[in-house]
């Protein structure tokens, strides 16, 4: 504490030059950091465009009849087709129609889709023989059972099939996923009653063959084929004629109008005020961003020793009489350089310390902790026992490391 330190820089300081290659690393530095903002910025939004593009395509593939993902129905067509059963896959109603007429008689395999009108789709299970709707949503089921109703879903759990249908019963227990209710609909047979509603209805078609409705997410898709009567039930309502026309329209089979895109809906003063906000926001990072050039030293005007001001401190305390708060400011000293010493962690609290301190040296440990902790001086011949008594204390811990430094 008797060498002088310094809060600033040397005179002459100020007229020393910053060296000249520091403009421009600083502003090599700088196009660097807006480059990395860039970059980030493209690669947040190239992830987010491609899990945006994973969720849409896993979105396609559920109940698609090519694949073998946890969530397509590849498996029940290869046990269709394993069975004698002819599986024609369309993609587009040209192709469904074909296959329906020339195939006759044929079971349609379709789900709804937002893609096709109701005339559209009307059309296409108006030709088929036998009908087995496997996304059972409300516009669909009441073209295929016209009267019957879609509404809430099963409870998790296996249900028996408590109706007269043979495939159901072959079939056994299934978990339904989306209920049914036959409505007005007559002459259906509802099947696994649960929850207020039914997991299959079979009623007839338009052409007198059969059409059933399930929750094909539930029974049909891959993962969920093999478990409890899903696969039988499957295969009895698809299997009953020798083809099976499995339709599963593409986005280019669609003829609903596009909906309007979100510049169509918005007010048309809303791109030039898009326009002018980033402008001024760019413009506002170039105001801020700026640099000024390098920075400059700049020596300050006064030099203080820590002596002085060790002793300034000093005089204040003793003008004051606040022994107690002088001790403090003591052991606060003394606990940080024995704690240093003693190879402690800047969080070892000051009992720790005095712990530590006194098994090095041998000392009574209510001693040493009354000396760091608990006395208080009352008076400044107390004051001046407890800066001894600490002296001393860090003069034997200093000894005691020394000693064993030694015997090594």
């Amino acid at each position: 504490m008797s060498g002088a330190t310094t809060s600033s820089i040397a005179p002459g300081a100020a007229s020393r030059a910053a060296p000249p290659g520091a403009a421009p690393s600083s502003r090599r530095r700088s196009l660097w950091a807006w480059a990395a903002i860039a970059g980030l910025l493209v690669v947040v939004g190239g992830a987010g465009a491609a899990l945006s593009g994973l969720g849409e395509w896993s979105e396609r593939d559920v109940l698609d009849p090519e694949s073998r993902g946890p969530d397509g129905a590849a498996a029940v067509v290869e046990l269709l087709r394993e069975g004698g059963i002819d599986v024609v896959i369309a993609r587009d109603r040209e192709n469904a129609r074909e296959a329906l007429a020339t195939a006759s008689p044929a079971t349609l395999v379709t789900a709804d889709s937002p893609l096709l009108s109701d005339d559209t789709l009307r059309g296409i299970v108006d030709a088929a023989t036998d009908v087995v709707l496997i996304d059972p949503r409300a516009r669909a089921v009441e073209i295929v059972l016209p009267g019957a109703l879609s509404e809430g879903f099963a409870p998790d759990a296996p249900v028996a099939p408590e109706c007269a249908s043979e495939v159901a019963a072959r079939a056994g227990e299934i978990v339904p996923g989306r209920l049914l209710q036959p409505g007005t609909a007559a002459g259906l047979t509802a099947c696994y009653p649960t929850g207020g509603g039914y997991g299959l209805l079979v009623g007839e078609s338009a052409t007198g063959g059969v059409a059933s409705a399930l929750d094909g997410r539930e029974i049909v898709i891959n993962s969920a084929l093999a478990q409890n009567g899903n696969a039988a039930l499957a295969l009895g309502l698809m299997g009953r004629l020798p083809t099976v026309v499995w339709y599963s329209p593409g986005v280019d089979d669609a003829d609903i109008a596009a909906e309007p895109t979100l510049g169509e809906l918005t007010p048309g003063w809303v791109t030039p005020a898009i326009v002018v906000l980033a402008a001024a926001a760019v413009a506002a990072a170039i105001w801020r961003g700026r640099r000024f050039g390098p920075l400059v030293v700049e020596d300050l005007p006064v030099t203080v020793r820590a002596s002085e001001t060790m002793e300034g401190r000093a005089r204040l305390y003793a003008r004051g009489r606040d022994t107690a708060h002088a001790a403090d400011a003591l052991r606060i000293g003394a606990a940080g350089r024995l704690a240093r010493m003693l190879g402690l962690g800047r969080a070892a609290d000051v009992h720790t310390i005095a712990d530590a301190a006194a098994d090095r040296t041998g000392a009574p440990r209510a001693r040493v902790r009354s000396l760091l902790v608990d006395d208080v001086p009352g008076t400044e011949k107390d004051l001046v026992a407890i800066s001894d008594g600490l002296d001393d204390l860090e003069r034997a811990v200093r000894a005691a490391l020394r000693d064993e430094g030694a015997t090594r």
